[in-house]
């Protein structure tokens, strides 16, 4: 299973690339949109964690999958992998929807002081258009839950991590990353 969402990542990265030469924007297609934007879809929680916005973003991504996603699945079994991963990346996509709720009633409180949320969705109808620009994309919140379960599974594993000369638990890894 690990293998297959290596795959279906590279190959939504070279579809994005590719199609990006095109003129067609998939990243606004299949990125995940605040809820209050204009292009905002349900799928979207899971279309986003398949999408990168460039080399770095997907190469460590999938470098932490594949070094932390292939022991956790031989664990677990790859259905139960695949599971936890697509819910955690739901999960991650739904706390990243939490956080611009809230960063987009910060800036409404600082322009209409005694709004209340209410009044805030109700100026997000207003401003869908300007919230498309609320695009998130990478597996970075399933990836950090794969490594979290890891850590769980394996928490005095020894892991070397380049540039420390000595090895750190797995526990203390999870921790600090």
């Amino acid at each position: 299973m690990t293998k297959n969402l290596l795959i279906v990542n590279f190959l939504a990265f070279v579809a994005t690339w590719v199609l990006e030469l095109r003129g067609i924007d998939i990243t606004s297609l299949l990125g995940l949109h605040f809820f209050l934007a204009k292009d905002f879809h349900i799928y979207q929680f899971v279309t986003y964690m398949f999408l990168h916005g460039g080399f770095t973003h997907i190469f460590f991504n999938m470098f932490a999958l594949w070094m932390f996603g292939a022991v956790v699945e031989r664990v677990w079994g790859p259905k139960k992998f695949l599971f936890y991963y697509i819910t955690c990346g739901i999960g991650a996509g739904i706390l990243q929807e939490i956080a611009q709720l809230g960063s987009f009633y910060m800036t409404i409180i600082e322009q209409v002081p005694q709004a209340t949320l209410g009044m805030v969705i109700e100026y997000g109808a207003q401003y869908a258009s300007a919230l498309n620009a609320w695009t998130t994309i990478g597996a970075s919140g399933a990836v950090y839950a794969v490594i979290l379960a890891f850590g769980m599974t394996f928490p005095n594993e020894r892991l070397f991590i380049i540039p420390f000369p000595f090895p750190i638990k797995a526990k203390w890894f999870v921790l600090g990353y």
